[in-house]
């Protein structure tokens, strides 16, 4: 299950009131991989496909994703971010990556 802090699902709940999607939830995929690992996008889904894992770690809606995006998630956290250097809006991070793009020379 993938953690999420308070100020991320505020912000979430917040963008599926002004979306009129309340009582929807979101999917989590696999978007592309960089230095760091797996790189996440995240979209507004009405219900379960067939495959997908529900996770109701928010109170206030439910993420899915599929198996192939479980592992990799398993260690990460959705934050919020308000940052003068790179804006407003959510991040999926990983405690545990030990790599990033200043790391290796393939960026």
């Amino acid at each position: 299950m993938v953690k999420i802090t308070p100020e991320a699902e505020k912000f979430i709940v917040d963008l599926l009131e002004k979306n009129n999607k309340l009582g929807q939830g979101i999917k989590i995929y696999i978007s592309g991989f960089g230095c760091s690992g797996p790189q996440f996008g995240m979209s507004f889904q009405e219900k379960e496909s067939e495959g997908d894992i529900v996770d109701t770690t928010a109170e206030s809606f439910k993420m899915f994703y599929d198996k192939d995006t479980a592992g990799p998630l398993e260690t990460c956290v959705i934050e919020f971010i308000d940052d003068p250097n790179f804006g407003t809006g959510l991040t999926i991070r990983d405690p545990n990556a030990t790599m990033n793009c200043s790391s290796c020379s393939g960026c």
